[in-house]
């Protein structure tokens, strides 16, 4: 590989962590709170409303059932009008964090559904309000199902960020269609399916060392 391909390698891997680890960010600050507020709205939860917990979770299918390379495509105005284009790293974030953000709230929810209800029950009974009950009942009872969840929207990021670079969105996926295989470039390929594999083992790694770390169930 010449110095010049190592120099976009490098760059463009520069640009998969930033695309994956700001839209991953994102996706988990809003994500989160999804979450909590479909196990909070729902029949029995510690604020049951049918209605909002109907209308939170038909937003929320509903952006799920997009396929990610039409929504990359149909969000190009409101990428447009956030960041002032639609082609780019920073472009990318927009459709990757919302693409993501559902996905992540719906894995967070199964995590927040799993807390033992008895744990609820007597942070009740112990004079404990709604939020209390979520800052020290179930988001830290639930805290390794939601790092492990995290982990896996990160590697689903890596995925769809290569996706992303079909539309101009460069890293990883723009590098292997323009010189892997527009230019034919079979060292280019196998270089960016190594990094990829790379990456995503290592933030597997990293993710279940956490969990480990956290569940003290183990």
């Amino acid at each position: 590989m010449s110095p010049v391909m190592l120099d976009l390698l490098v760059q463009s891997i520069w640009e998969t962590l930033v695309m994956t680890g700001a839209s991953g960010l994102i996706s988990l600050a809003a994500g989160l709170p999804l979450g909590l507020a479909l196990v909070a709205t729902d029949r029995g939860g510690i604020a049951p409303n049918p209605w909002v917990n109907s209308v939170l979770g038909a937003v929320i299918n509903a952006f799920r059932s997009v396929p990610f390379i039409i929504l990359l495509v149909a969000l190009i105005p409101v990428t447009r009008l956030i960041v002032g284009t639609s082609i780019g790293t920073w472009a990318a974030i927009v459709p990757l964090s919302i693409g993501a953000t559902p996905y992540y709230a719906r894995i967070a929810e199964v995590s927040l559904r799993e807390v033992d209800r008895g744990l609820i029950e007597a942070a009740r009974a112990m004079g404990g309000n709604r939020w209390t009950i979520i800052r020290e009942v179930l988001v830290p009872e639930a805290l390794p199902g939601i790092i492990a969840g995290f982990t896996v929207t990160l590697v689903t990021l890596i995925g769809a960020s290569a996706m992303a670079g079909a539309i101009g969105a460069g890293g990883l996926g723009d590098l292997a269609i323009r010189y892997g295989y527009q230019r034919f470039e079979t060292s280019i390929m196998i270089a960016v399916v190594i990094v990829l594999i790379v990456l995503v083992c290592g933030i597997q790694w990293v993710g279940d060392r956490l969990v480990k770390r956290l569940d003290h169930r183990i």
